[in-house]
């Protein structure tokens, strides 16, 4: 069976190529396909692979403004060559999913979210941008939901990462969706004896503006309690100006450090709302609770007074709230991380295995 892989960019490791990664794994002989690639930007699993390009790896400086060039991806997507490919997986969150497939070929597309930019987020992304890129927003996105909306057709299958990706799936593609979680390398991370525990909360992640770590600094500088900040991004500056003497703002971190600051954290502090969320579960699997916004991925994944506790707003007061709750909660380290280990890598291999051979199999029965 030939495969072909097809995700939006490569231009780091985050959440959406660790999955590319673990399909590399499942299916060694599938080529990849995308707008662009930076080879020393991605791990050696996917550099093993045959990787193509549209033309926008081409343009100029299209390995640092390859957003710029949205408008023309829906053209270079339709403009790559499937022809004899049995299998198309296509990743989307940026556009991958308007491939235009073989017609005998089983397409299957795992969305992490339509693209966040011209649906739900919309307004947020055009709020903070410039007054050109205001003015250009909205007719350019009115051209691409179009397109995106329609491309959904080209699409056999969908499988959402979370139950909330799922119902974006269904707002804006009318289309139903399987739910399969993200690989998370749970067995990277391993909880410390109660003895090594210290006196801090943590919250990890790029700094941007929906993640709402300024709303973590502003209940830390309240409290007085201790608040370590892994990540950069556009809002570092502001945050580490925000921060008052008992807020750490370290920045990108190595792995190695981040794994002690997990083991070793007093809870993980998560005020965003996210797809699905990788972080709260890599913080469980190292034994710790997290404190999460009631909304998105977190409530599929954390488990209220168990592994951790919820705030229903986005306010300083509701964070206070929710630490001194998770301060009064009895914490089983074991059972947290027994719970985490329910998204592991394995977990997603073996449904997504299980997942493409009975589609494929359908495919096949109705040839």
């Amino acid at each position: 069976m030939r495969v072909a892989i097809v995700h939006y960019w490569f231009v780091g490791m985050r959440g959406g190529e660790k999955v590319i990664e673990a399909l590399c794994e499942l299916f060694p002989q599938a080529d990849i396909f995308t707008h662009v690639y930076r080879a020393d930007a991605v791990s050696p699993v996917i550099r093993r692979h045959k990787v193509s390009t549209s033309f926008i790896d081409r343009l100029p400086a299209a390995h640092r403004l390859y957003k710029s060039y949205l408008p023309l991806m829906p053209m270079a997507l339709e403009n790559l060559d499937l022809r004899g490919y049995d299998l198309v997986i296509s990743s989307e969150s940026g556009p991958a999913k308007g491939i235009v497939p073989p017609a005998d070929a089983t397409h299957i597309c795992y969305c992490h979210s339509p693209m966040r930019y011209i649906w739900n987020m919309f307004h947020d992304y055009r709020e903070r941008s410039g007054f050109l890129t205001r003015m250009m927003m909205p007719p350019i996105a009115h051209y691409i939901r179009n397109w995106d909306a329609a491309s959904a057709s080209r699409v056999d299958h969908f499988v959402s990462n979370s139950k909330t990706v799922a119902r974006r799936v269904q707002s804006y593609y009318r289309r139903d969706s399987d739910v399969i979680f993200p690989p998370v390398d749970t067995m990277a991370f391993r909880p410390v004896e109660a003895s090594e525990l210290e006196d801090y909360y943590l919250m990890v992640g790029e700094l941007v503006r929906y993640k709402r770590p300024d709303l973590a600094v502003e209940a830390f500088n309240r409290t007085r309690k201790k608040l370590v900040i892994i990540g950069g991004g556009e809002m570092f500056a502001k945050v580490k100006a925000m921060a008052g003497p008992t807020v750490s703002v370290l920045g990108p971190q190595p792995f190695g450090a981040l794994q002690h600051h997990y083991a070793r954290c007093r809870a993980l502090v998560f005020p965003g709302e996210e797809d699905f969320g990788i972080v709260p579960v890599e913080a469980m699997a190292s034994g710790r609770p997290v404190i999460a916004y009631g909304r998105g991925g977190a409530t599929e994944t954390v488990i209220a007074d168990r592994t951790g506790v919820f705030f229903q707003t986005q306010s300083v007061e509701a964070i206070i709230d929710a630490i001194e709750r998770l301060e009064a909660m009895d914490i089983d380290p074991s059972a947290i991380t027994a719970h985490a280990a329910g998204f592991g890598k394995e977990v997603f291999t073996e449904k997504m295995r299980a997942y493409v051979d009975r589609r494929v199999h359908e495919k096949s029965a109705q040839a």
